[in-house]
């Protein structure tokens, strides 16, 4: 009985051998891990029985026999109304609309409204990340002030915002006729939340560059996801990257000595949520991937994926009592509501700024912006926040990004290479 606290007590010390700080020693509640089963449990309690839904839906063959007002709803949720589509040659991402007579000077003036509006969205995002979960609030000269600690509630706000944005895009914009059922959604967007919060949890544990380069790595479960999911092959020169990346990251790792500030000590706790985040992301894209295949734009994804995520957030958040207490937080603190607002705006915006810089500039050019944003990102947390990056992290910084630009490069020759193609060979499947 008493085995498992003890061993739940220890997790978030074994990598440094300190003393288990006293905010961790308050209650059950404020254990990372403790929190992830009890938060899927809630989400367990969604899932279970609408899995046991829409078995009895097909088991009666309800699509054939179904009648009355909830025939249109549940045949969307079910079965869909659509078949996939096999004339979609990127699975990812719908065909991009090249440019027609557009000037060079309109082309550059949207290739940099494009770039600053992805670094100011996802720069402002990584900053206000860190204030919310590294720094407290309501700090006085007598009072030390208190932490926000329940990272589902952020991604309960970050989904809300991305589901209302997405909402009004699709109704507003006319948007391709939705096949996919909907149950389909929530796969990605279970394994979307859970990520998120591993994603904000970490940062309980770890610096911020640090989690940085760990998203950087995430090219090398992807790849296996990529081949356990979807069934991708892949070029050698992926391999090459994916194992420059896991050296630098490990530079970096390693490059921590004990005695550093307490804000980059790289713990037990933080690794494994880490792992988490990365695992449960790697999930995400790729069965996105796979319902890119039916009829369906970015933003009708967005949307679905969106869906899901509220439902399970919003009733987790009840079922604990945690949404009333995070509500009570943010009327106590007016600058963590502000905080909170902000970094869903931000994620929002980033969304859709990422729609609309593929859909004009392609994959290589976001990847490209993107990876500038994480070297930024780096930057910008060691000037706000004090962190330190001894000489051999700085050199593992300098392989992961070398590693990233080598695979945007050759990503872009092979692509090059496969359009030179006689018509009867196949190019090599693309990551």
């Amino acid at each position: 009985r008493f085995c498992l606290p003890l061993v739940l007590a220890s997790l978030p010390t074994m990598a440094t051998g300190e003393e288990i700080a006293p905010a961790l020693q308050d209650s059950w509640g404020d254990f990372w891990l403790f929190r992830f089963f009890v938060n899927a449990a809630g989400y367990a309690s969604i899932v279970v029985p609408g899995f046991l839904l829409i078995q009895y839906f097909k088991r009666r063959n309800y699509l054939e026999t179904g009648r009355g007002i909830c025939f249109p709803v549940i045949k969307s949720c079910v079965f869909g109304s659509e078949v996939k589509s096999v004339h979609q040659e990127d699975g990812s991402l719908p065909p991009r609309a090249e440019p027609t007579e557009s000037s060079t000077a309109r082309q550059v003036f949207k290739l940099l409204f494009c770039a600053a509006g992805l670094q100011a969205s996802y720069l402002t995002w990584g900053v206000l990340q860190e204030r919310v979960m590294t720094r407290t609030y309501g700090a006085t000269e007598t009072d030390p002030g208190e932490k926000f600690t329940d990272s589902q509630f952020l991604v309960f706000m970050n989904r809300i915002l991305a589901f209302t944005v997405a909402g009004l895009y699709c109704a507003l914009t006319k948007q391709p006729r939705h096949g996919a059922p909907m149950y389909k959604y929530s796969f990605a967007s279970l394994s979307n939340i859970l990520s998120s919060w591993c994603q904000y949890e970490a940062l309980k544990y770890i610096s911020f560059p640090t989690q940085v380069l760990a998203k950087a790595s995430k090219v090398i479960p992807v790849m296996m996801m990529g081949k356990l999911v979807s069934r991708k092959s892949y070029e050698y020169w992926e391999y090459l990257t994916a194992a420059l990346i896991s050296v630098g990251v490990s530079m970096f790792l390693l490059s921590s000595a004990p005695n550093r500030h307490v804000s980059t000590v790289t713990t037990f706790s933080g690794v494994v949520l880490l792992a988490g985040y990365i695992i449960f992301d790697s999930f995400t894209s790729n069965w996105q991937d796979a319902l890119f295949t039916y009829k369906m734009s970015p933003v009708q994804m967005m949307f679905g994926v969106n869906v899901f995520s509220c439902l399970f957030t919003v009733g987790s958040l009840l079922e604990q009592g945690a949404l009333l207490e995070s509500v009570r937080f943010m009327a106590r603190h007016s600058e963590f509501t502000a905080h909170a607002v902000l970094l869903s705006v931000c994620s929002a915006c980033g969304q859709l700024f990422i729609f609309y810089t593929i859909n004009q500039f392609g994959a290589a050019v976001f990847t490209i912006i993107m990876t500038l944003r994480q070297a930024f990102a780096i930057l910008l947390s060691c000037l706000i926040y004090g962190h330190t990056v001894t000489v051999v992290g700085g050199l593992g910084i300098a392989v992961v990004f070398m590693a990233l630009f080598l695979r945007v490069y050759a990503r872009s020759r092979m692509k090059k290479r496969s359009k030179k193609l006689p018509p009867g060979e196949t190019p090599v499947q693309k990551v």
